[in-house]
């Protein structure tokens, strides 16, 4: 299966001893369909080098291929949803600014001179 979206949570790596030796997993938040009224999101985790490999920061937006499998431990049952391929998603549109060109820009013409003079008749009960 395959999914795109923007990674929104990088949890920390984690480390352990199995059987087979020493482990390592890190897993990652990721939010698609953003177009819909409520995004969703999906927590899916990379094993061993592949966290190395594809060094997944906050903010990508990336196509995730995964499986999705199930196990059970002590009587309840997981879902694991494991990544096997990550890679940039080329048809995402570029990140909008967070404040718009030019709304603060030093060349924002003076206001008309009406505007910046005082009004002649003392009587106005304006404050100013």
């Amino acid at each position: 299966m395959e999914l795109t979206g923007r990674i929104v949570a990088v949890q920390p790596v984690q480390t352990g001893e199995g059987r087979n030796g020493t482990w390592k997993k890190q897993e990652y938040v990721v939010e698609y369909d953003r177009q819909a009224q409520y995004p969703r999101k999906m927590m899916f985790v990379l094993w061993g080098d592949k966290i190395d490999q594809y060094n997944i920061q906050e903010g990508q937006e990336l196509k995730i291929h995964f499986d999705i499998d199930c196990r059970a431990y002590n009587g309840r049952w997981y879902n694991d949803i494991r990544a096997w391929k990550v890679e940039p998603d080329t048809e995402a549109a570029p990140s909008m600014p967070s404040e718009p060109a030019g709304r603060f820009a030093d060349n924002v013409p003076p206001p008309p001179p009406e505007l910046l003079a005082s009004p002649s008749d003392a009587s106005s009960d304006l404050p100013f």
